[in-house]
């Protein structure tokens, strides 16, 4: 799956820990997530359980190494989950090395999710959801179309707490052949 030239997404093998892990260990990266910092150990079990997910018969986790197309090094991971079979809805996340932010990176991947979960999945509503302090990820979500839904309190448990986050949708009938409607 290729995003703008500049990347291109593939299946997760056994040693992309190793590149995750250069990211998943840091502080910033995962200060709105509720992982991480990751130990060496963390990050193997994660890379495991998706190759795991990738082989189930009824698949309902998708999870793409995203690779800088120059250099062929794995900067991130662009994640689309099936939520609910009946409804048609899915669920996409995206995280980056901190070198890449900041390059309309995060939206390139955003985008093909979305694209992925309507043109292969045929689902009929994807959602996002993010840390209300979390901007750069807000306009990634808004850049693709998004709609801002509402607050959902106490959401995820946090180290420091409880945290609320920001719920964001798109629908199939927004989404046209890669292009969002009104975008």
């Amino acid at each position: 799956m290729k995003t703008a030239e500049r990347l291109y997404l593939r299946e997760m093998e056994e040693k992309d820990w190793e590149a995750i892990h250069t990211y998943a260990s840091i502080p910033d990266v995962c200060r709105y997530q509720p992982w991480g910092p990751n130990s060496e150990r963390e990050t193997k079990e994660y890379v495991k359980q998706i190759i795991a997910d990738k082989g189930k018969e009824e698949r309902t986790r998708y999870v793409w190494a995203v690779v800088e197309e120059e250099g062929h090094q794995l900067i991130g991971v662009g994640e689309l989950n099936i939520i609910d079979v009946y409804h048609a809805t899915g669920e996409i996340s995206y995280i980056l090395h901190p070198d890449y932010w900041g390059r309309g990176l995060g939206t390139d991947i955003a985008s093909r999710l979305i694209a992925h979960g309507f043109q292969y999945l045929a689902l009929h509503r994807i959602e996002a959801t993010c840390d209300p302090r979390n901007k750069a990820s807000m306009r990634v979500l808004e850049k693709n179309g998004m709609q801002k839904e509402g607050r959902m309190r106490g959401h995820l448990r946090m180290e420091q707490g409880w945290r609320d986050s920001y719920l964001y949708s798109v629908l199939d009938s927004e989404y046209i052949r890669g292009s969002m409607v009104n975008s």
